[in-house]
């Protein structure tokens, strides 16, 4: 009787011991928990919704820094009024910033649903303009952060509010999204994107040489993972916000305005496709590949102001970007080169990222004339009233080295380039007989350009997740144009009718920032 009994035990302990090695293939359905509870399923920090089978984890950081010489958090003085390095251009530019990031996950029968969410409270110091008048007045540019395209998101309103606007700032919601079966729903980082976004290294926001949606796209993707670190990823992405540098119609050009950073008028049309991206991507031990690729549709509206002026076909562009990260190399623990490439076709944005831009318009000093001026822009598309779309090619590159001192230092240098190319159309159109800026003065006239980036950052992290860091910049526009040129001035950097030299320019910046992680 002993005996049997204890092979009824035996065999029952079998059956359960087989059935939990099938169970730990399906999905984990937790039961629901009166009380705060800690959720190991998704690693550390998790903590069951009390009375729910969800798991869910807090996350944020708060960041104080200031910016010195430029006008915006943080990039390069490249326009208006920071371009023009007078007595209208910021000093310093400071902000202090919280975010929020919250991180839900529930196990159901066909997988982990996800959802997260990530907001920032932004204060950031404001900036003032000319005002254009004759007694020297000026116009405060706000303190509501920079939107977009990186510029200030209040130009023209007024400093004077109820309190001052002391108890202003701004609220961006950076990601929001819903992650299910492989589908990824919202606002998130673009899948053409490096992992590392605009920074291989640095904190620097405005690199050029690659694409960058650190605050995140609308998206419907579905990503394939098949295994060993092998993933593949088909999104569309709304192209609106992102991805529009520009459909040009250089027949409104004028030699004011292509000095301005601006040639002719923008003509872009209501949206009609979504980006089409693919990405294919494999993470392993000694690093991450990643190629990406993109198409992006140029719909322009009329030629003019009405219906019956017509307006040029719709025209594809397309871009394509590869990306390196080695780790685990000899000259220390924890550190890391990541490098990208990328090509654009009538896709410029994904070159020259949103918050780095594509329009430079900035002074300096000269020898010659009263003082020197470089400028230069890159739309996805150009045309002339009556023709087709021409496409701007771009091409360019970014990368670091992160070097690790010991537990508590680290240094990376880093850097970038870009260039772009402007097709037969648009040179005849801006330097050819007749052509806008074909004007006296002026020994040589091209619209192509490019711009050079170099960078060194330091960081010391004395306890863990609070980190200080110096970031010195060095931003180098090199334009094609030389000579000198009448310009009238203009009212919104104070700067006068005079004699100008074209003439390369360069922009000099340091962040320094602290900042809490939680």
């Amino acid at each position: 009787m002993k005996l049997t009994k204890t092979l009824l035990l035996g065999s029952a302990a079998g059956l359960m011991a087989a059935s939990g090695a099938f169970a730990a293939d399906l999905p984990v359905k937790a039961k629901a928990v009166e009380y705060v509870k800690v959720c190991s399923l998704y690693g550390a920090g998790f903590y069951y919704i009390p009375g729910t089978d969800t798991c869910i984890k807090l996350g944020g950081y708060l960041r104080a820094e200031v910016a010195l010489g430029t006008n915006s958090s943080y990039g390069a003085a490249n326009g208006s009024p920071a371009g023009a390095h007078n007595r209208l251009s910021n000093y310093y530019t400071m902000r202090a910033r919280e975010d929020l990031n919250i991180d839900t996950r529930t196990a159901t029968e066909y997988g982990v649903v996800r959802t997260f969410f990530d907001g920032v409270f932004s204060w950031t110091t404001g900036g003032y303009q000319g005002s254009g008048s004759a007694t020297g007045g000026t116009v405060y540019t706000g303190n509501l952060g920079l939107n977009t395209s990186g510029t200030p998101a209040l130009v023209g309103s007024s400093i004077n509010g109820t309190d001052g606007a002391t108890s202003g700032g701004s609220l961006g919601v950076y990601y929001a999204f819903i992650q299910f079966a492989g589908f990824t729903m919202g606002k998130a980082v673009s899948q053409f994107d490096a992992p590392w976004t605009n920074y291989p290294g640095n904190n620097f926001d405005g690199l050029v040489g690659g694409s960058g949606t650190v605050t995140g796209v609308n998206q419907f993707t579905y990503t394939a993972d098949f295994g060993q670190g092998v993933t593949a990823s088909f999104s569309a992405e709304d192209a609106t916000n992102y991805y529009q540098a520009g459909n040009m119609n250089l027949s409104g050009a004028t030699a004011g305005g292509m000095i301005g950073g601006t040639y002719g008028s923008n003509a872009i049309g209501g949206s009609r496709s979504p980006n089409l991206v693919g990405q294919v991507r494999v993470d392993q031990a000694w690093g991450m590949f990643q190629a990406s690729v993109a198409a992006h549709d140029n719909h322009v509206a009329y030629y003019g102001a009405t219906e019956t002026t017509g307006h040029p076909d719709d025209k594809w562009g397309w871009a394509v970007q590869l990306a390196l990260s080695i780790k685990n190399i000899p000259t220390g623990a924890g550190d890391v080169i990541n490098i990208s490439g990328v090509y654009t076709d009538g896709a410029t944005r994904y070159n020259f990222q949103n918050l780095a831009g594509s329009s430079y318009s900035m002074f300096g000093n000269s020898g010659v004339a009263y003082q020197s001026v470089g400028f230069a822009f890159a739309p996805d598309t150009v045309f002339t009233t009556g023709n087709q779309q021409e496409t701007v090619k771009t091409w360019g590159f970014r990368g670091a080295y992160t070097h690790n001192w010991d537990p508590y230092w680290n240094t990376a240098l880093y850097g970038a380039y870009a260039q772009a190319q402007y097709g037969s159309q648009a040179k005849n159109a801006l330097c050819g007989v007749g052509g806008t800026f074909a004007i006296a003065g002026v020994t040589s006239c091209n619209p192509d350009f490019a711009i050079g980036q170099i960078g060194l950052i330091t960081r010391w992290t004395p306890v863990k997740n609070l980190t200080f860091s110096g970031d010195l910049n060095w931003t180098h526009l090199d334009q094609k144009y030389a000579g000198t040129v009448a310009y009238a001035g203009a009212g919104t950097t104070a700067k006068p009718a005079a004699l100008y030299q074209l003439k390369d320019q360069d922009s000099i910046t340091l962040l320094l920032r602290a900042q809490r992680n939680w």
